[in-house]
This record gives C-alpha cells, sequence and structure tokens, in this order.
C-alpha cells in the first residue's frame, strides 16, 4: 500500500467494509465507471483498424492493449473471434496473406501470439522483397544514364570527324586549285598552318569530352 492509499483509509473503522470498498473504487472504478470504460473499449475494439503506414508489431501492442482491458472488465473472448478480428483489420495489401492464413490455418486453436508471428515474419519478408526492387531499380537507373551518356559521346565523335573530313576534303580542294599557280606558295603555307591549328583543336576537344565522361561514371 502506497502513502496515498494509506491516508484515504486511515479513519476506516472496518477493513472488509470501508478499507476494501475505498481501494476498490480507487483502483477499479465504481460499478457506472467500470460500464462506461468496458463501453468505450468496446467500441475502440469493434473500430479497431490497421492505421496508414502502422507495422504488425504496432497493430499487436494496440490491439492487445485493447484486448487486455476488456478482459480485466469481465469480458470474455472467443480465440477464433479474436483472430478473425485480427485479419479483418489489416489493409488492403495484406489480403493475399489474410487468404492464405484463413484457408491453412484452424483458427479455433491458433494463439494471438502466433498469428501475429506469422503476420511479422511475412511482413519482415515483405520488406526484404522491397528493399531488393529499390537496389535494382538503382542499379538500372545508373546503367540507363551511363548508356545516354556513351551515347551521347559517341554521337558527338561522329559529329567531329564528319566535321574533320569535311575539313580535310575542302582543303585539299584548296590545294589543288591553288598549286596551279606556282604564285600562291605563301598562300598554301598559311591554310596548311591553319589546317593543323584546326586538327590539334579538334583533338584537344575530343579529349576533354572523354574525361568529362569518366568523371559523370565515376560521380555516380
Amino acid at each position: 500500500m502506497n502513502l496515498n492509499d494509506f491516508f484515504r483509509v486511515f479513519q476506516c473503522g472496518s477493513a472488509k467494509e470501508d478499507v476494501w470498498d475505498i481501494l476498490e473504487v480507487t483502483h477499479e472504478g465504481t460499478t457506472n465507471v467500470k460500464m462506461a470504460r468496458k463501453h468505450a473499449l468496446t467500441q475502440e475494439y469493434e473500430m479497431f483498424r490497421m492505421l496508414k503506414e502502422e507495422t504488425i508489431l504496432d497493430v499487436q501492442k494496440r490491439f492487445t492493449h485493447i484486448v487486455n482491458h476488456l478482459i480485466g472488465l469481465g469480458k470474455i473472448f472467443e480465440r477464433e473471434k479474436l483472430n478473425i478480428k485480427i485479419l479483418k483489420c489489416l489493409d488492403r495489401s495484406w489480403k493475399p496473406k489474410v487468404t492464405t492464413i484463413s484457408e491453412s490455418k484452424d483458427l479455433t486453436t491458433l494463439t494471438t501470439a502466433s498469428l501475429f508471428g506469422k503476420l511479422r515474419e511475412h511482413e519482415l519478408e515483405m520488406n526484404r522483397l522491397k528493399d531488393q526492387e529499390n537496389e535494382e531499380k538503382h542499379v538500372n537507373n545508373i546503367a540507363f544514364k551511363v548508356t545516354s551518356q556513351k551515347g551521347d559521346q559517341d554521337s558527338s565523335e561522329c559529329s567531329d570527324n564528319e566535321t574533320l573530313n569535311l575539313l580535310t576534303r575542302k582543303f585539299d580542294k584548296f590545294l589543288k586549285t591553288n598549286n596551279r599557280d606556282k604564285t600562291s606558295h605563301q598562300t598554301c603555307t598559311i591554310a596548311t598552318m591553319l589546317m593543323n591549328l584546326i586538327l590539334q583543336t579538334t583533338l584537344i576537344l575530343d579529349v576533354a569530352n572523354r574525361n568529362t565522361s569518366r568523371l559523370n561514371v565515376q560521380a555516380m
């Protein structure tokens, strides 16, 4: 007995009629209080549903809390009805598992602890498969980005090669035209230097593009 209870019964004359009655009312409430609590818990039990983003462990804690309090207030539950209530409170994503358990298990002999254990096992397996799918999607996204960048790089290389070939053909044509006139030697020399500069610039840009692609792939 704690200090508060001691002061409540300190002035009682009869242990049975006064002390016990006071302690009973203090800890369990009057008959009307019990009925009100039982009615509220019964309504909560009937409306019990799995909440959004709630785990099976959380469902088990809430459900067990309600049932234990109702049992303490004198309500009696059949094991089969408790199991059916648990299965019906789950959301739509659990429907296949609910059907499997209902068809393969005897709900009259299965304990609520065992039922929650089976649901917990299924939940862990579903979480594992979900994590695996997310990992595969991540890998596929990286592969897609690498392939896209490689395609862009190949396209850029083809474009550079075409540009280089076009410049080469124009330059050859230019040389042939100017070689007919020996006085144009100085012009040809300048053109040759210009062509070499273009070739060097093209090579530098190509190397820079390749290095950028490698850095992008490593960053992913």
